[in-house]
């Protein structure tokens, strides 16, 4: 009996043991935190910003886990480079997975997490560097990117022969459609079979799943508003664009009437770069207060005239306070060079086709003034004409005669006449009385 009771007990207790270790495995999965964080449009120094916060808040979390869902088809180069750094030095796991595609830059991003999923009918590759033009860039450029591209397959001990295809079209790869001459992409099934992918899921539960962490608690990263406006105003594409705009605009208000559309245009674009770029994280108060004062000397300039210096020290605070507000001072240089010449073209149009009319109205006067219309600006005493009288004092010319009972200020039309000389009233101009000395 005692040992049938021993027996029970002891079955009992390994029955509890199993629960509880059930149980701490089910509380540790619930107490897992995972953050997903959207990797989409275009690479570029906005997602450079939204990425670098979404990591930093995910680490004050104290999340276990993020998973960058990465949808884009590559941009800069330079914001790649950071945002790669970025995954990189998360202090949590790390998960790309690609839900629609992740070319050029977003391979590179990709490559750079510790694991990496993709959905089916998703690709990864062609990571050649293009330059401004559209063209395949410089060999020193495309080398460092090929390095960039072989270190992060080998930062998880992947094949580096397939990242630098990506990059490199002059490897051979005719298995995978990336003969001579084109560039490789990876299906999801071929990322898998080469290693380039440690999973192929259908969804982001399948992933979870997949990771252990069906459990998790999840939170979606989403990108704000004013993050939005950041990524867009902040596109290297975009920004001559808005400074352009900013300049014509403000030099339209100038030259017309009251306040319209064009100064609204013109306000409106340089708050977009300087609101943008401050999301961003690329300009500080002292930029935006740069900008605030060389404007104000603009003003200065344009009301008070101080022989150009408040004009010139206004447009050097304006455009200094761009290159303290940009993250690329080659970029913003060509930027301000784009709007300067446009904003040139823009004047000498306006000049030349609408002259004296349309918006150069302004700065001219167009109604008479003439004495029929009734505009005077003194009396004239045309009366005066023909009468004689006697001058009071020498006239140098000017001086001052005795006409009937009035003293008159006075012009002598030649030389000098001496006072108590007669004189005769030749000519008036509004005020200016002209008399020539008479012949005793």
């Amino acid at each position: 009996m005692f040992h049938k009771t021993k027996t029970w007990m002891g079955l009992f207790l390994l029955l509890l043991f199993i629960l509880g270790v059930n149980t701490g495995e089910a509380n540790q999965s619930s107490d897992q935190l995972v953050y997903v964080v959207p990797v989409e449009q275009t690479v570029e120094r906005g997602l450079e910003a939204f990425l670098e916060r979404s990591v930093n808040e995910a680490e004050e979390a104290g999340a276990d886990h993020i998973i960058f869902e990465i949808d884009t088809p590559g941009g800069a180069v330079d914001a790649a480079g950071n945002i790669a750094s970025i995954i990189q030095d998360a202090p949590m796991k790390t998960t790309a997975y690609v839900t629609e595609e992740a070319m050029s830059a977003g391979a590179f991003i990709a490559l750079s997490a510790d694991e990496i999923a993709m959905a089916p009918g998703t690709e990864m590759g062609a990571a050649q560097v293009i330059d401004g033009s559209g063209n395949a860039a410089g060999d020193k450029a495309q080398s460092r990117w090929e390095a960039n591209m072989k270190g992060a397959a080998e930062l998880n001990n992947r094949n580096p022969e397939y990242a630098v295809a990506m990059a490199d079209p002059s490897i051979d790869l005719p298995e995978y459609r990336a003969e001579k001459g084109e560039l490789l992409s990876l299906t999801a099934s071929e990322a898998r079979e080469v290693n380039y992918a440690e999973y192929v899921v259908d969804d982001r539960e399948e992933l979870l799943a997949a990771l252990n962490m069906s459990e998790a608690d999840v939170q979606e990263f989403e990108v704000s508003l004013a993050e939005q406006i950041a990524r867009f105003v902040t596109n290297p594409v975009l920004i001559p664009i808005l400074l352009s705009v900013g300049s014509i605009g403000l030099i339209l208000e100038l030259y017309s009437p009251g306040f319209g559309i064009p100064g609204i245009l013109g306000i409106a674009s340089l708050f977009l770069f300087f609101f943008g770029h401050a999301i961003a994280g690329f300009a500080g108060l002292e930029s935006i207060i740069l900008f605030a004062v060389g404007f104000v000397l603009l003003l200065v300039e344009i009301f008070i005239p101080g022989f150009g210096i408040f004009g010139i020290t206004g447009i050097g605070a304006i455009i200094g306070s761009m290159v303290l507000a940009s993250f690329s001072t080659l970029n913003i240089v060509i930027s301000i060079l784009i709007a300067a010449i446009l904003s040139v073209v823009a004047i000498i149009v306006l000049f030349t086709m609408f002259g004296k009319k349309g918006p150069m109205q302004r700065f001219v006067l167009h109604d008479s003034v003439g004495g029929e219309e009734g505009f005077i600006s003194n009396e004239s005493r045309d009366e005066l004409i023909g009468e004689t009288g006697v001058s009071l004092t020498s006239l140098r010319p000017s001086g001052s005669i005795q006409l009937n009972d009035e003293r008159l200020d006075v012009i002598s039309e030649g030389g000098y006449i001496e006072k108590g000389k007669h004189v005769k009233v030749v000519d008036a101009e509004g005020s200016r009385i002209i008399v020539r000395e008479m012949n005793e």
